[in-house]
């Protein structure tokens, strides 16, 4: 698991470098079509060369960023405790907003307090009326 990380590091870095080799075919292809004579097939080749690598260098990237947006999202991924941790963050600020929310509430009624209102005795308002009617 500790090579994981290193792994997907190596794996950037030879994004990097490809990137790096799509400049440079970029860059020759441009230098042979500016000559007086430039030769198709030099072009073609530089285009060629630097359309697979950068279609390369997408696919990887689009792997890493899945990868990113799976370990972003919370789901389960490679034995990771990302997740979980995550989840025990939000729990510690709902709980920490619900007892800022409950001490709010407590000094308003402590500022307001209800008016006392007579309760009826325990046949409630009707209670003089008898239950057959």
């Amino acid at each position: 698991m500790t090579s994981m990380p290193l792994e997907r590091l190596k794996a950037l870095d030879e994004i990097e470098k490809d990137i790096a080799q799509v400049l440079t075919s970029a860059s020759h292809a441009l230098a042979e079509i500016s000559k007086d004579k430039p030769s198709q097939k030099q072009v073609d080749q530089h285009n060629t060369q630097f359309l697979n690598t950068l279609s390369s260098v997408e696919t990887e990237l689009t792997k890493h960023i899945n990868y990113l947006i799976q370990v972003s999202t919370g789901q389960p991924h490679e034995g990771s405790s990302y997740a979980a941790q995550k989840s025990l963050l939000m729990a510690g600020q709902r709980l920490d907003h619900s007892k800022r929310r409950l001490s709010e509430l407590e000094s308003i009624k402590n500022h307001y307090p209800l008016p006392s209102v007579p309760r009826p005795a325990f046949g409630g308002p009707n209670s003089n009326q008898s239950v057959n009617g």
